[in-house]
């Protein structure tokens, strides 16, 4: 299975959170990052997005489906990140469009097994392959990609 953990894009400050929305600077961040993406997506990918404003935004550069999953809000767990993706056995690739820190946790227990945290760049992606290997499940790191490098 793969699993690609996407970052939103900047946005701007304020309140309440579940409303704030992409800067310009943002827009942008999005735009190249969708359009890195989107050639090198499987057909079947199916992709969530947290119900706040600003991942919305940042899934709708791709201009393909989203469906919204109230797990991916701010504040979630990683855990319940992975239960929603279906994790590692889900018949399809994932897209998820989400926060910090919450992306970094995922990105640590798939990488580690642990209750670790790093970041994400805003915009960013890191993309996860779960294969079985010798009837155990291997995570491989595809890809690392940040809007400022395409």
């Amino acid at each position: 299975m793969d699993l690609i953990l996407w970052r939103h894009a900047e946005a701007e400050d304020g309140t309440p959170d579940l409303t704030r929305e992409l800067t310009g600077r943002g827009r942008k961040q999005a735009s190249r990052m969708a359009d890195w993406l989107n050639p090198r997506l499987p057909p079947d990918i199916r992709i969530l997005v947290s119900p706040a404003v600003r991942t919305i935004q940042t899934a709708q550069a791709l201009g393909r489906y989203a469906e919204t999953v109230p797990a991916l809000a701010p504040g979630g767990r990683a855990i319940d990140v992975l239960a929603a993706v279906g994790w590692p056995d889900a018949p399809y690739p994932v897209l998820v469009v989400g926060h910090q820190p919450t992306l970094g946790q995922v990105a640590m227990r798939l990488l580690s097994g642990d209750d670790l945290d790093t970041t994400l760049k805003k915009g960013a992606i890191w993309w996860f392959q779960g294969r079985e290997r010798d009837g155990r499940l291997q995570v491989v790191l595809r890809a690392v990609a940040a809007p400022d490098w395409l």
